[in-house]
């Protein structure tokens, strides 16, 4: 299985990574927490992988920190909890945040994040409670965030939308949400448009 990927960005998407190791490209899927991290294409890059094997496929997903990965690990473990679910958390969420708010039982702030539904909250509170607790104090990894070398003006806006939408959030919420981000200042950049929408979507 593969645990650990070394090289250098050919393809950064909100929602996936293409690394270079060696000549050949990894595709790997990621949540928002780790691409507001990465660098531009051409640049290093080092991820934490869970390798999910399928009987149609292998999926690959990365995290900067191997605390993001043992929350998703913890995460998945919940029955009836995804790998899809587990990014759009990690993606809604920083680890500290998922991890108070199970810990404080704040069912509210878990059901805010499209697809967990009330009694998956519950689930997931009931059953990892205890259990988030050994990574609660563990050192988590720089959050400054890179600036993005991207395109201009609308193309910025539409790849944010594209994430948002992705991620489970209706259209017309997530276009809302960037509207106001934009409207308060926020740089023309995908990765701080994400965050700036997400805090808004989260209220």
């Amino acid at each position: 299985m593969i645990a650990f990927l070394s090289g250098k960005i050919l393809e950064k998407h909100p929602a996936s990574v293409v690394i270079d190791v060696g000549g050949v490209g990894y595709d790997v899927a990621i949540p928002l927490s780790t691409f507001y991290e990465l660098g531009e294409p051409g640049s290093d890059v080092q991820l934490r992988i869970y390798t999910l094997v399928r009987e149609d496929a292998i999926q690959l997903y990365g995290f900067r920190t191997e605390r993001e990965r043992e929350l998703f690990l913890k995460l998945i473990a919940v029955q009836g909890f995804g790998a899809k679910s587990g990014i759009s958390m990690l993606s809604g969420m920083s680890a500290d945040e998922i991890i108070s708010a199970i810990r404080a039982g704040k069912i509210e702030r878990l059901t805010s994040i499209p697809g967990v539904g009330r009694k998956t909250a519950e689930r997931l509170i009931v059953e990892l409670r205890d259990k988030v607790g050994e990574i609660a104090h563990a050192a988590a990894a720089g959050s400054g965030t890179q600036p993005s070398a991207g395109p201009e003006g609308d193309a910025v806006v539409d790849d944010a939308l594209s994430a948002l939408v992705n991620l489970g959030y209706q259209k017309n919420a997530a276009e809302k949400a960037l509207q106001q981000a934009l409207q308060d200042g926020t740089e023309l950049n995908v990765q701080k448009l994400l965050r700036a929408a997400l805090q808004r979507l989260a209220k």
